[in-house]
């Protein structure tokens, strides 16, 4: 019989963060330890293949990385937004202010 090894499973939501500790054969894989958390049935919107990427430790891995003794794998929800897209119209937003004190639509 293989050693076991224990791992966390994480899946933080807006309100709340999901952790479960399981206990799994050595030498399992990222995706190994999500399906034994249970994780999957309790949140059918988490997408392993598809929608959510994975990690360990907040450095991301693919669901065939074998794990170690005490990882953390975190199942991250995809972004609402695109980072770059804000940031952009928040700068854009603010140059507009900065030339005339108003909204650019505005005239005197």
């Amino acid at each position: 019989m293989s050693a076991m090894i224990r791992v966390e499973v994480v899946y933080a939501l807006p309100q709340r963060q999901e952790l479960v500790e399981v206990r799994v054969a050595e030498g399992a894989t990222v995706r190994q330890a999500v399906e034994a958390s249970g994780l999957l049935e309790k949140y059918p919107d988490i997408e392993l293949d598809r929608r959510n990427k994975l990690g360990i430790y907040a450095k991301l891995v693919k669901a065939d990385t074998e794990l170690r003794d005490r990882d953390r794998v975190e199942i991250y929800r995809p972004l609402i937004a695109d980072p770059k897209a804000v940031r952009k119209k928040r700068a854009d937003e603010g140059k507009v202010m900065k030339k005339g004190g108003g909204s650019a639509d505005e005239e005197a």
